[in-house]
């Protein structure tokens, strides 16, 4: 019997592996909420299919997305990235990465790690939506809007709520499934 997914993730081969493996799983790794943070990020203005094509090159290019190396480029560093065909060569986001990443020091040196932050906002506990229609979900909610504001208060760039909201969709805080889905968790 052929798997049932979410509309988004019919149809295409990248989207759907990436659906069925990782989207909406809960992430508790420093290391891999620090990747669809940037993933995410790089994602504005462009399809997320552009990102999963672009994800191994992206990976490489930014040192498997090791904060503690982004955090330290360079200029020489930043030049080889902007003139890499494989990666997104937009300017301010790969700025944007750098800073990113030394923020998210910051917050792990605050906090104890990333994890223990982003998680409080939910007490550790997933948001589980019952959508029945892609139409349904949402690009932000009042509670991305909140730690959209905290993170830029914090430091952060390039994330606005639309992409805290996908970061948060990413990384499971937010399971949003839909219901017909086999991956929805009331199934």
């Amino acid at each position: 019997m052929e798997k049932v997914r979410c509309d988004w993730a019919s149809g295409n081969e990248l989207e759907e592996k990436y659906h069925d493996e990782e989207w909406g799983s809960e992430q508790h790794e420093d290391q891999k909420l620090f990747e669809m943070l940037i993933l995410e990020s790089m994602q504005a203005g462009l399809s997320w299919s552009t990102i999963l094509k672009k994800r191994e090159t992206l990976t490489s290019a930014y040192d498997q997305f090791d904060y503690v190396k982004i955090a330290k480029y360079t200029q020489e560093k930043i030049d080889s990235l902007l003139e890499d065909p494989g990666i997104i060569r937009n300017k301010l986001k790969i700025n944007a990465t750098i800073n990113n990443a030394q923020v998210f020091m910051r917050i792990q040196e605050e906090y104890g790690s990333f994890n223990q932050f982003i998680w409080s906002y939910v007490d550790d506990k997933p948001i589980r939506n019952h959508w029945t229609s892609i139409t349904d979900v949402p690009a932000s909610t009042e509670l991305s809007d909140k730690i959209s504001k905290d993170l830029k208060k914090k430091g952060f760039k390039f994330l606005g709520t639309t992409t805290v909201y996908a970061f948060m969709q990413a990384t499971g805080i937010v399971d949003d499934h839909l219901s017909y889905c086999f991956k929805n968790k009331s199934n």
